[in-house]
């Protein structure tokens, strides 16, 4: 018994001695860029002793790193910027806001990648693209205005919805599968002239992610994609005038300090003038129309103290299109972010948001005796509340909640319409989230996550019951508030496993729940497609996608290659039935048919990421089907967005300090498309006849575009810089769509006619920076 007594006796000790030993305290602060000010996102501290003990910033600049009792060499690291050292004895809860500073660009140093050198290998986040500004800048694209939707749409994964448009298709989803947010506001249609421009001025942009289907369970209501845009929050010590004259619009940006080290500004603007070249012309019929775009970013940021700081962002964006003074279209998007963060204390970190989008488009038709207008919209009313702990260097967490009210205007006609109008359709969306970065072992890292989404359709919307051959038979009258509620438990998990330092596989699954959906019959969308909610006959989409990996840096660092491949079952998938007319102001419920689909494929990208030259291949093999009952017999067929073969390459040059070219060209097997198999006559009409839907291709897409940027002399408080760019190099004729005619000639054959849209589209610009 004695001898039991000193053993507990002595086990008790050393549990007080471990604990003792094991007395941990917290290294926490932000990390902002010495000159402008703007919180580094993604910023690595680690400690020198382990490399492999570390974190890194999150969104809003903040980090926090817990460990033993001792002292410590830190080393603080983004890229592009020079590694800074920190020593530490860390006997105490250490708050060090830390400040780095932009390395000198080398032409041997360049890099264009986002991510620090190895962590597409280490993290175990799969289908995860970081953009880069600086890069995106290098990249020609159309009328030679720098873009991030053109750009992600050069990556594995990624298809371009058609010539010069916007719209993008991720693994096999439609473009409403993309959930689009801007300082956390949806964007809900994230293009200017149909297509050619994307929303997102790159001045006013300081950070852009993609997630390809496996996104953190923060994000959630759509199926396919989400791509996170962060604005830049202005320059705190200095005020900085940027901005550029091209061809076919201009744009200025604007920022500074409220109080410097405390408080910034930006506004940036940009607006197109083609319709200032309409007014030259001698011919009225000409000169009277109308078409432009405009859009604004502005951003507010102020401290508070040392633990509490506010955001105020917003955006504003409008396109016109107009035809003399007979027809004319104006839609555009708004968004507002009002941001509070506060840090509760060394581990803990709040954010709480509030958030309101828009999205509407006006048609004014003035002709024919016929004078009215169409209006529709969709508008967000979003609060959303997020802690982020971290407990300690091997694992951090993210919890929250997230809800929003939902109103959509289907379609309200005024003047000489004699057409009923649709009541407005009001929802609420509400999830709650949970994730986790694991470091299980030093070869095991795993991210894993629920969200639990609940949607409700709500009183004051029409609910009808259909039946058998999709007709209306009776509009439901409900008093409940409540009309019609889907919950829907959403699990994430990713996990990498380092084969060695340079390598890694990964595996991943999610589930993810879509509420809303887009009506439209455009291969490419338009501005007057509609939003319609989840309701007692149109379902939740659904997908269920599963991923495995192999990731490499080889050549020290230098190149990248990574290999993934996916499969994707999705349900309760939207089509249309034979012959529905979705451009009416009619309940949409009887036009649309539901039933499954798949989607799977391999991409490969392979990356150089330093030096003279740099750049990347990107190649997809894919395939994306769908099955419903009464389209094709109930047998698989192709969905428009099916692609066999898609190839990117992308190709950047620095010559020396004032030259910089860059070259990219794209290859993609033709879209799945419905072309008629045969004709009849109806009345002295031909009436083309279609047995199949999407049973034949586009022909296939390529092209070829090249850039030059001509850096100018630099001043004291100036910079400057010309760029080049041609699109369509070659000059290649693409389809952008094929109609079929009766030959002039003989009235007997059909012909196919195919319209192109661009071939050699030359652009300069003129950039500058006063600072």
């Amino acid at each position: 018994m004695p001898s039991i007594r000193f053993f507990l006796i002595g086990l008790l000790l050393a549990i007080v001695h471990l604990s003792y030993a094991q007395t941990r305290y917290t290294l926490s602060g932000s990390i902002t860029d010495k000159v402008s000010g703007e919180q580094l996102i993604g910023a690595i501290v680690r400690i020198a002793e382990n490399k492999s003990i570390g974190t890194t910033t999150n969104e809003y600049g903040f980090y926090s790193l817990t460990l033993p009792e001792g002292n410590y060499t830190v080393l603080i690291s983004s890229l592009g910027y020079a590694e800074q050292t920190l020593s530490v004895q860390l006997d105490k809860d250490i708050r060090q806001n830390l400040q780095l500073q932009q390395e000198s660009q080398q032409l041997n140093e360049v890099v264009v990648s986002a991510t620090s050198t190895n962590d597409r290998v280490t993290e175990a986040q799969m289908g995860v693209e970081k953009l880069d500004i600086k890069e995106l800048n290098m990249i020609p694209v159309l009328f030679g205005e720098r873009d991030i939707l053109k750009t992600i749409q050069l990556l594995p994964g990624v298809k371009s919805a058609g010539e010069g448009n916007s719209g993008y298709f991720v693994r096999g989803g439609t473009t409403d599968q993309n959930l689009i947010l801007l300082d956390e506001a949806v964007v809900y249609n994230p293009s200017h002239l149909l297509g050619f421009f994307s929303t997102f001025n790159s001045d006013a942009i300081k950070d852009a992610t993609l997630y390809k289907g496996g996104m953190p369970a923060q994000y959630g209501g759509r199926l396919a994609s989400v791509l996170d845009v962060k604005m830049n929050e202005g320059n705190n010590q200095r005020y900085q005038v940027s901005g550029g004259i091209g061809l076919i619009s201009s744009k200025l940006n604007v920022e500074g300090p409220i109080v410097k080290n405390k408080g910034s500004f930006l506004v940036s603007g940009r607006r197109t003038y083609a319709d200032v070249f309409l007014k030259l012309s001698p011919d009225t019929t000409i000169s009277r129309n109308q078409l432009y775009f405009y859009d604004i970013n502005a951003k507010l940021n102020y401290k508070l103290g040392q633990k509490d700081q506010l955001y105020l962002s917003g955006y504003f964006g409008k396109d016109k299109l107009g035809l003399e003074d007979l027809f004319g279209i104006n839609w555009g998007n708004t968004t507002a972010t009002l941001r509070w963060n506060h840090i509760i204390n060394d581990r803990w970190f709040s954010n709480t948001s509030f958030i309101y989008s828009d999205y509407n488009y006006n048609i004014d038709i003035n002709a024919g005796g016929v004078e009215a207008t169409i209006h529709s919209a969709i508008r967000d009313l979003n609060l959303k509340q997020e802690f982020q702990f971290y407990p300690n260097p091997n694992s951090s967490w993210r919890f929250g909640a997230n809800s929003i009210y939902h109103t959509i205007t289907p379609g309200e006609f005024t003047g000489d319409f004699s057409i009923s109008n649709l009541p407005d359709t009001y929802s609420w969306e509400n999830a709650l989230y949970a994730t986790s970065s694991w470091k299980a072992t030093e070869k095991l890292n795993i991210d894993y996550g629920l969200r639990l989404s609940i949607f409700s359709s709500l009183k004051g919307s029409n609910f009808y019951e259909l039946n058998d051959e999709n007709e209306i038979i009776d509009t439901l009258a409900t008093t409940k508030a409540f009309v019609k509620t889907y919950a829907n438990p959403e699990p994430r998990l990713n996990a990498s496993y380092l084969i060695n330092e340079h390598s890694s596989i990964k595996a991943g699954y999610a589930r993810n729940s879509q509420y809303l959906h887009l009506i439209t019959n455009s291969t490419t969308g338009s501005p007057t497609d509609k939003w319609v909610p989840t309701n007692n006959i149109i379902r939740p989409e659904i997908a269920d996608q599963v991923s495995l990996g192999y990731f490499l840096n080889f050549h020290k660092n230098m190149f990248e290659l990574s290999i993934e491949t996916y499969y994707k079952a999705m349900q309760n998938q939207v089509d249309y039935k034979n012959g529905a007319n979705v451009n009416t102001n009619d309940p949409i419920e009887p036009e649309l048919l539901f039933g499954r689909g798949r989607a799977y494929g391999i991409e490969l990208l392979l990356k150089k990421k330093t030096g003279k030259f740099t750049g990347w291949v990107g190649y997809t093999l894919s395939r994306t089907e769908r099955q419903i009952t009464e389209i094709n017999g109930g047998n698989w067929y192709p969905a428009r967005q099916d692609r066999t073969h898609d190839l990117s390459f992308v190709g950047i040059y620095s010559i020396n300090k004032k030259w910089t070219v860059s070259a990219s060209f794209v290859y993609y097997t033709g879209s799945a498309v419905s072309f008629p198999s045969g004709k009849y006559e109806v009345n002295n009409n031909i009436v083309f006849y279609y047995t199949e839907r999407n049973g034949y291709r586009m022909p296939a897409y390529h092209r070829l575009d090249l850039g030059a940027t001509l850096q100018l002399k630099k001043h004291k408080h100036y910079s400057s810089e010309l760029a080049f760019s041609l699109y369509n190099a070659y000059g290649r004729e693409n389809a952008y769509v094929i109609t079929f005619e009766q030959s002039e000639t003989d009235p007997n054959v059909t012909q196919a006619v195919q319209t192109s849209l661009f071939r050699w589209v030359p652009s300069i610009s003129y950039n500058f920076k006063i600072f």
